[in-house]
């Protein structure tokens, strides 16, 4: 079970990414506190998470202000974890070790193919296909024999479609068939990438298996404009609501978190 402090960084994090509070608005000890009825000590630590992760900046006096994520921030975000999930999917194709997380790769794959041919878009298929998502490159980021590649793609997984293998989609285009194609095909693609990172892997090829990741990891926001038929400038709240069932899972504990901060 996750600690006070956690609990509550969670449900601060969510109203700052989801914009409840102002811009530059200040954020202050007391007010936290009776806000989640909570003494100081949690309140602090929390902060002190959210400065780390920069949503929040200490002001001279005291107190913090909020330093909201813009798309410009996410968008730079990605192409960080992008290279960083490259360079995980090189050192693996590099390692002797490589072998042993093969099995685990291709079955993702395989359940990912399995939800595409099903031709299925409910939040359940959708739920299995971002869990095998997250298990495809959370196994080559663990695996890849560089902990601070994981480590650094964690301090950023907070933001917006920056979740270790998370997948975008749209409600409303899913809601026709039409969109339902689109979506299912940009999948297809998506898992293609997968199969190509996977050879390269097994078979030691790390400068392809590099390449092919970091256009897979980048295409996040491309393919929103492609293929969700997006012409109009992104906003975060667009960002937020691609985020899909990743942002879903995040949201979800943390609208209970005052709840379990009573209890």
């Amino acid at each position: 079970m996750e600690s006070i402090d956690t609990q509550l960084a969670a449900k601060i994090r969510h109203d700052i990414v989801l914009g409840n509070y102002g811009k530059e608005e200040r954020l202050s000890e007391s007010q936290l506190c009776e806000t989640h009825s909570v003494s100081r000590t949690p309140v602090r630590l929390a902060l002190r998470m959210l400065e780390q992760e920069g949503l929040i900046r200490r002001s001279e006096g005291r107190g913090y202000f909020v330093m909201a994520p813009k798309v410009e921030d996410i968008l730079q975000a990605v192409q960080v974890r992008g290279h960083l999930e490259s360079l995980a999917a090189r050192l693996m194709a590099q390692s002797p070790n490589r072998h042993s997380v093969l099995p685990t790769l291709e079955i993702a794959i395989e359940k990912i193919e399995g939800f595409i041919n099903a031709g299925k878009m409910d939040e359940a298929s959708l739920s299995s296909m971002q869990m095998q998502n997250a298990i495809f490159h959370r196994t080559i980021l663990d695996g890849c024999g560089n902990n601070f590649v994981g480590f650094t793609c964690s301090r950023i997984s907070h933001l917006p479609m920056l979740e270790v293998g998370s997948m975008v989609f749209d409600r409303e285009v899913l809601a026709s068939k039409e969109g339902i194609d689109r979506s299912l095909f940009r999948l297809q693609l998506g898992n293609s990438q997968h199969k190509v990172i996977f050879e390269a892997i097994q078979s030691g090829d790390a400068v392809r298996a590099e390449g092919i990741m970091r256009e897979h990891s980048n295409t996040m926001v491309e393919y929103i404009k492609i293929f969700e038929k997006r012409n109009e400038e992104l906003t975060i709240k667009d960002l937020i609501g691609y985020s899909g069932l990743s942002i879903t899972r995040a949201i979800a504990p943390a609208a209970d978190t005052d709840q379990q901060l009573q209890t």
